[in-house]
């Protein structure tokens, strides 16, 4: 049972959200708020996996909520849905802690998928917000890259990690390397496999956060 919570000012989108939801038996609204502020102040009580949130509320908007969770509870994954589609707002929220990012028109089956990848995998991304970070217009901290004993990436993946991150097709990364497009469908399978991503977007993230591309 995946536990949620809804912070938005508009009780009319959080009932269309509440009765999209009650529609699915693995997912249990946990609480309601109308604000950030009145949701940080319920969080240790209700406990939820996953927060669906507005960008725009008074007293404690969503940025400063994302913020104040990630610091203080950074196992609650925040999606935020909001009518805002500029890169500026993705960008930031990103950057301050946001598993995803959906707008208010998205398709019904868009947040159950969303909810389902960020409770699974840590984050779910549109084309929107993928191509955003393809772009590299997200600016992740750099950190020195650290894996798992036995599931270090080897020098060949490191350089077909970066060449995905600059949208290169499989058949264009075996021309630069001298190795098939085949080939490049391995190592990019390895790659989803050892650093626990599910898709392209996933790989770039990773990237990202690591220090390979800036």
């Amino acid at each position: 049972m995946i536990r949620i919570s809804l912070v938005d000012d508009h009780k009319l989108f959080r009932s269309g959200i509440r009765a999209l939801l009650s529609a699915h038996n693995n997912f249990e609204v946990v609480s309601e708020s109308d604000n950030g502020k009145e949701f940080t102040e319920t969080v240790d009580q209700v406990k939820p996996d996953v927060v669906l949130m507005d960008l725009e509320m008074p007293e404690m908007d969503g940025m400063e909520t994302t913020k104040y969770l990630k610091e203080h509870h950074p196992d609650v994954k925040v999606i935020v849905i909001s009518m805002h589609n500029d890169e500026k707002f993705i960008v930031h929220l990103m950057e301050i802690g946001a598993r995803g990012y959906l707008l208010k028109n998205a398709d019904p089956d868009d947040i159950i998928s969303a909810i389902h990848s960020v409770n699974e995998t840590g984050y779910f991304f549109t084309e929107l917000v993928s191509r955003v970070m393809l772009h590299g217009l997200v600016k992740g901290e750099k950190v020195k890259p650290s894996f798992l004993p036995g599931n270090d990436l080897t020098s060949r993946e490191i350089e077909v990690l970066k060449l995905i991150c600059q949208e290169f097709t499989a058949a264009e990364i075996g021309e630069k390397l001298f190795i098939s497009p085949r080939t490049v469908e391995g190592h990019r399978n390895n790659l989803l496999l050892k650093i626990g991503a599910r898709n392209i977007a996933g790989i770039v993230v990773f990237a990202m956060k690591h220090g390979f591309y800036e």
